[in-house]
């Protein structure tokens, strides 16, 4: 597994990667971004069902996947279905970092000690309320090619494509094609013109969508 991610820290509580110079989320309110790109993008939690697969190029603070388990257990209170998360990381944040980013986030620090436990263990396979996790640790462009799964939506949350080109690349966009379910769909907030392009000729159906917190636009699609 590689070396945890290097940190600086803004207003003491947004990490930000040195490696790439990009904050993990938005000055704005990480969680209402995550609800709004991710969720809102992937038309969740209508879509959200049991046995329903999510994949994520980038988990960072783990914050997409707590508030997709916040949304699922409004949707699900019963607890009777089992969402599928896979992950993809290269440089997984350290879990002391991890939870001192979601102390930003009250609610979904109150459901991020089963993550935390599994994180400090050092656990790629684990369980939280209702949603089997695995996180897949390496360079995506080795480890997605060799992933035999297919999500029926993407949390695409590279660092921007300007610090992180390497994530958005036509290659790797190609992949997300192949282990996407048909009618499958991504969400990203990113509006790049080349992603865009990429995706589209990676076969999805692309829209921009406006963006967050003033953010002007986003993207998201649907493979046909």
């Amino acid at each position: 597994m590689p070396g945890t991610a290097s940190l600086s820290w803004l207003e003491d509580a947004i990490p930000v990667a040195t490696r790439f110079d990009d904050p993990y989320f938005s000055l704005k309110g990480g969680l209402e971004e995550t609800r709004h790109v991710f969720l809102g993008g992937n038309d969740l939690p209508a879509r959200l069902q049991d046995g329903f697969r999510i994949a994520e190029l980038g988990f960072g603070t783990g914050l997409n996947l707590l508030t997709l388990a916040l949304a699922w257990r409004r949707q699900d209170p019963e607890g009777t279905g089992l969402l599928h998360y896979t992950t993809f990381e290269a440089f997984p944040m350290a879990v002391e970092d991890m939870a001192r980013a979601l102390r930003h986030f009250p609610e979904a620090a109150a459901i991020a000690a089963p993550l935390l436990a599994a994180m400090s263990a050092g656990e790629a396979r684990f369980r939280l309320p209702g949603i089997a996790v695995e996180i897949v640790h390496g360079d995506v462009r080795d480890t997605l090619p060799a992933w035999t799964g297919r999500a029926d939506a993407w949390f695409l949350d590279g660092f921007s494509p300007a610090k992180n080109p390497e994530m958005w690349g036509e290659t790797l966009m190609a992949e997300v094609a192949h282990h996407t379910a048909k009618g499958g769909t991504f969400a990203t907030y990113t509006a790049a013109g080349h992603v865009r392009r990429a995706l589209a000729g990676a076969g999805f159906e692309v829209s921009r969508l406006p963006g967050f917190a003033g953010k002007r636009h986003m993207s998201a699609g649907v493979l046909r």
